[in-house]
């Protein structure tokens, strides 16, 4: 009779433990998302400008790559190309270097090309609504 009662509170116990933990972990999640949405639309914000692969802002990649951020959605790509080839080259595994660096290099690229793909993406829409839609038709010949 002593065994059924003992096995019975830790069942109960470890079920309270259980529901709570699940509970506090739900919060917490919540809480995170909440937060998340709140600063998306929020400009100027570090979380609306980080690059969601890799947790990377554009100064972060421009510090990186040792190279200035780029002014009005331009930058210096050949020069972004010469710092990453450098730094990407001298950190080869294979020659002593670090993959863990040579991906973070990587990563800064990709996030500086993302900026600038964005900015030119943005200048051809705002372009395209101060000229008017232009459909391109294909007439028959």
């Amino acid at each position: 009779m002593l065994a059924h009662r003992i096995i019975t509170q830790a069942v109960i116990v470890g079920a309270r433990v259980f529901g709570r933990a699940f509970a506090e972990a739900y919060r917490q999640a919540s809480a995170s998302s909440k937060y998340a949405q709140s600063s998306i639309g929020t400009p100027g914000s570090s979380t609306s400008k980080t690059f969601t692969s890799s947790g990377l802002t554009l100064d972060e990649a421009c510090k990186i790559l040792n190279v200035k951020p780029p002014q009005g959605g331009k930058a210096n790509v050949e020069e972004v190309m010469e710092r990453f080839k450098k730094l990407f080259d001298a950190n080869e595994p294979s020659n002593g270097g670090s993959f863990y660096l040579q991906s973070k290099i990587l990563r800064a690229r990709e996030r500086i090309e993302l900026e600038v793909r964005e900015a030119e993406e943005a200048a051809s829409q705002e372009a395209e609504v101060k000229e008017g839609w232009k459909p391109k038709v294909w007439k028959d010949r």
